[in-house]
């Protein structure tokens, strides 16, 4: 019977990385009042995540920055895996010289050197120049700039100070050769993991920091067992927890890879495939447990 059910944000609960829908919000309500409990698993910050649920009544755990952090309910810090900081500060330092656009995870913000915005822009130039659409280009620039937490630093430089832990890098670029390139520099470094949460980015983290971790962590904290949990994703930083839930489950808008490693594949974010996902597991509460047979 789950007990626990894992929801990522971005592709997967929220519309456009803006807002949860009403059948979302009323579907994650109702799995409340069956006894489950909820949990966010994301690549945003834990305080950026948790300012979609201010005014709702709802008060998830947060497994926040893919799995590097998890906070409690109440927003209390509970468990972090941070990068080693000497080779974070390498990785930050090889970003700058190759010009890539990066956000520092870090307690309390998303930091972002000066030059990023800038860097972003031309990029977005370049890509209109290749005749590309660069609509979602510009949403996803928007996204990343009205997160909670957003500041601009000088550059990496200011994060040496030996008490700033960082969680997780993010890497982003419209260019798809320049993000490759980018990708290329870091296959070869130890004791840290690669992961995609979308087109244009790469997330650099601890290779012990991921959701699927994460999620068996907070399983053992609250005495479920992982049979017992179910997760639901979009994207290939979602894998580790949709493979470790008793049941897991891709969103309509996922990759195929994604959609055959999963148990079921919901409808789309923008069709509320989250809501469609909960009442899946609340209509068959009792049979769902280990996982069962895809469905589409």
């Amino acid at each position: 019977m789950v007990k626990l059910i894992a929801l990522d944000l971005d592709g997967t609960l929220l519309r456009n990385g803006e807002y949860i829908s009403q059948k979302n919000i009323d579907a994650i309500n109702a799995a409340k009042d069956s006894g489950i409990e909820i949990v966010v698993a994301t690549g945003r910050a834990n305080f950026d995540a948790q300012s979609f649920f201010e005014e709702l009544d709802i008060h998830p755990w947060i497994i926040g920055t893919n799995g590097a952090t998890i906070h409690k309910p109440n927003g209390g810090f509970f468990h972090s895996v941070p990068l080693k900081k000497e080779l974070a500060i390498d990785m930050l330092r090889t970003l700058e010289e190759e010009s890539i656009y990066y956000e520092a995870f870090v307690q309390n913000h998303i930091l972002t050197p000066a030059f990023g915005r800038k860097t972003m822009l031309l990029e977005i130039e370049e890509a209109a120049r290749q005749q590309k659409d660069t609509e979602r280009m510009r949403l996803g620039m928007k996204i990343q700039q009205e997160q909670m937490g957003y500041k601009t630093i000088p550059s990496y430089k200011d994060l040496l100070d030996d008490e700033i832990e960082i969680y997780n890098i993010l890497a982003m670029s419209f260019l798809e050769d320049k993000l490759l390139k980018g990708w290329g520099q870091f296959t070869e470094v130890p004791d840290i993991t690669i992961v995609k949460s979308g087109t244009h980015n790469f997330h650099l983290q601890h290779s012990k920091a991921s959701k699927g971790n994460a999620l068996k962590i907070l399983a053992d904290h609250l005495q479920i067992d992982l049979a017992d949990t179910a997760a639901v994703g979009d994207n290939y930083n979602d894998l580790s927890m949709i493979e470790a839930a008793g049941f897991g489950a891709a969103m309509g808008n996922a990759d195929d890879t994604i959609k055959e490693k999963s148990d079921m594949v919901t409808l789309s974010n923008e069709e509320d495939g989250v809501a469609h996902f909960i009442h899946t597991i609340l209509n068959n509460r009792k049979s769902i447990s280990g996982g069962f047979s895809h469905t589409y």
